[in-house]
């Protein structure tokens, strides 16, 4: 059993075949991925444990594009345009 203080998420009352009812618990869902530099909602990345991600292909843990799962895509067009600009 977990300590109280560590206990999260919702419970739900389950009967079980015998007729009897108990208390399970709920666990929460973890965050949404965060853009590096803006703080914005990343789009392509699972929501999900580590050990529910871990269990998917790898072509669905994140996006194939350069700093897939770390910048959105309006920050990375920003990005390599500035990178673009200091090389020239």
């Amino acid at each position: 059993m977990v300590r109280r203080s560590l206990r999260s998420g919702k419970r739900k009352l389950i009967k079980t075949p015998s007729g009897k009812f108990y208390l399970t618990r709920i666990p929460d869902k973890p965050n949404y991925h965060h853009c590096a530099t803006c703080g914005g909602k990343l789009h392509g990345m699972p929501r999900g444990t580590q050990i529910e991600i871990r269990r998917l292909h790898k072509s669905q843990r994140s996006p194939s594009r350069p700093y897939g799962g770390q910048l959105c895509s309006p920050c990375l067009k920003r990005q390599l345009i500035e990178k673009n600009r200091s090389l020239n």
